[in-house]
């Protein structure tokens, strides 16, 4: 007896169905990430208090008395360290869980160099952090305060607003250091390339310059010590997808090589 044919609605359901095992498996890894930064926000309230004398103590509030304007700034203060404490932990596990999601279309080889870039990406975040800490947000709290000097203003400065300003300058350049991992990894798996990055070259240099002038004070030299590490990123991580995208084509190279031989 001849095979009877399926219906196109069974034919449209099997056609459905890898994409809904992929859909399952992204939010199989979703889920795990926000375990761990729930985990890692309750590790963080514990962790707080010592980061927060250590920064009051390492900055240029410690020469001036930090205020609360309302009962809920400390309570705000603890849940604001609890969540950069948690972030930073989760990052490292956020992208085992991107690469273990991308692992099945992998190679072997590419498999191994992928997970080589969760350890660079938690070091180019730290160097985020740290680049943002030490050099950004002090001309930006040096500028501020001479500003209100000027002006002749009594310097009472609420913790809630001091951190918030801190926070706003440091977590996203952390966050934008993380470019040239990101590109390399996405060059490495063949979602990016290099024609593309030169083709958004200008686009990308006007981003950072944007960036680069909101978040530092209004004047041209703050402006490019911040705007130029930010560019300087970007053509480095250009650099890194073409050596990447190089070194993909070259194994595809070999393969095609041996499957028509």
């Amino acid at each position: 007896m001849a095979d009877r044919p399926q219906p196109a609605n069974s034919q449209a359901l099997e056609g459905w169905m890898p994409l809904l095992e992929h859909i399952g498996e992204l939010r199989r890894r979703l889920v795990y990430s926000l375990i761990v930064l729930v985990l890692g926000l309750v590790g963080g309230l514990f962790g707080a208090g010592p980061l927060f004398d250590f920064l009051v103590k390492r900055t240029p509030a410690g020469r001036i008395e930090l205020s609360a304007f309302s009962p809920w700034d400390g309570i705000g203060l603890y849940m604001k360290f609890a969540f950069v404490i948690s972030f930073v932990v989760a990052i490292p596990f956020t992208l085992y869980q991107l690469w273990a999601f991308v692992q099945p279309a992998l190679g072997r080889r590419e498999q191994r160099a992928t997970l080589r870039y969760i350890p660079g990406a938690l070091f180019m975040f730290l160097a985020g952090l740290a680049f943002a800490y030490f050099i950004v947000f002090p001309m930006a709290y040096h500028f501020t305060e001479n500003v209100t000097s000027s002006m002749g203003l009594h310097q009472l400065y609420g913790a809630g607003q001091y951190f918030s300003f801190m926070f706003n300058i440091v977590v996203p350049l952390a966050v934008l250091f993380e470019l040239p991992v990101v590109i390399l990894f996405l060059t490495r798996i063949g979602i990016l390339n290099p024609i593309v990055l030169k083709k958004l070259r200008r686009i990308a240099w006007f981003v950072m310059v944007v960036v680069g002038t909101v978040i530092t004070p209004p004047d041209v030299v703050s402006d490019l010590l911040v705007a130029a590490p930010l560019v300087a990123l970007y053509e480095f991580s250009v650099y890194l997808s073409v050596r990447a995208f190089k070194k993909r084509q070259a194994r595809l190279d070999a393969y095609d090589a041996e499957e028509s031989a």
